[in-house]
């Protein structure tokens, strides 16, 4: 089944290429079906990398999925344009009054900022609260997930002695989590982060399970009890090169960044990266669409607030 996007929206031609079912917004019209309604609060920089890399795992799910994109109003973005922007994004305001099944918060580079001396953090507290009324389910990634943690359950993130970076294997801490249904014993995940959220501060909280975590990494996916948000340390949705673009970024810069660990061959750079983490990214927002969303969501989104 198809992810149905925005006329015109710039991912369409790289998910055309990449085989991936994409339908427009003018013929989703036509379908007598009610989608699943997906709200991307984006917090990337680089919005039209991250949107193209989310809508790709999205699309490829037998559900139809039907995006739609916000950003934070109080926040100007210096790397997507204004008119990009003003094309396909909503802010909060245009999306506040209605429901959805459900909410993806993504990362953002300010880990190294407090979470109250960042510009947009009244906005993103105002979206985690809407969020428990209105969004059936809501998947939290790395910054975010950090975020999500600290807004509802008061768990600071803590800094990293270095930055961990690179590709990490991963095990299940609980197995029969349907987040993880058909995941292989060890599977590797992304990561780019300065800060981490200690296992233990994480355990004393008894309204969250640890799912899955790393010996490297630390914990990689924390969902509460009631299955409704879920937290995801890594970056599973990244590309390829997206490391290595960022590896690049940094020596041009001048910056002490070493070989992200586990992803060129013989951690030589002038090699092309390995990529050993796709599969698990397409089999986790798979299952996060079919068990947490699409199984257990109501067929009237107005009965959300009710739950």
């Amino acid at each position: 089944m198809p992810i149905k996007i925005p006329n015109g929206l710039p991912a369409e031609s790289t998910l055309l290429s990449e085989n991936i079912f994409v339908m427009k917004e003018t013929r989703a019209l036509s379908q007598e079906i009610r989608p699943l309604r997906i709200l991307l609060l984006n917090l990337m920089p680089k919005k039209i990398e991250t949107e193209t890399q989310l809508s790709r795992l999205l699309g490829n799910t037998p559900l139809q999925v039907e995006l739609e994109l916000i950003h934070t109003s109080t926040h100007e973005s210096q790397n997507t344009s204004a008119e990009h922007l003003l094309a396909f994004y909503k802010t909060f305001d245009d999306v506040k009054e209605q429901n959805f099944d459900g909410l993806i918060i993504t990362g953002a580079p300010v880990e190294m900022v407090p979470f109250e001396a960042v510009d947009y953090w009244e906005e993103l507290c105002a979206i985690m609260e809407w969020s428990r009324t209105h969004v059936h389910s809501t998947l939290h990634i790395c910054w975010g997930a950090q975020a999500g943690l600290y807004y509802h359950y008061g768990i600071d993130k803590v800094t990293l002695p270095q930055k961990m970076f690179g590709i990490f294997p991963h095990t299940l801490d609980y197995k029969n989590s349907m987040l993880f249904r058909g995941f292989d014993d060890v599977f590797s995940v992304p990561h780019s982060r300065h800060t981490t959220v200690p296992r233990e501060a994480i355990e004393a909280v008894p309204q969250l399970r640890v799912l899955a975590s790393s010996p490297e990494a630390g914990v990689y996916a924390v969902i509460d009890k009631e299955s409704r948000r879920i937290f995801i340390m890594g970056h599973s949705e990244y590309d390829a090169l997206t490391l290595d673009a960022e590896y690049r970024r940094d020596i041009a810069k001048g910056m002490d960044i070493a070989v992200p660990c586990n992803y060129y061959p013989d951690d030589d750079p002038t090699k092309m990266p390995r990529v050993s983490w796709r599969s698990c990214a397409n089999l986790l927002f798979s299952n996060w669409l079919n068990y947490f969303v699409y199984q257990t969501t109501p067929y009237d989104l107005k009965e959300i607030s009710a739950e």
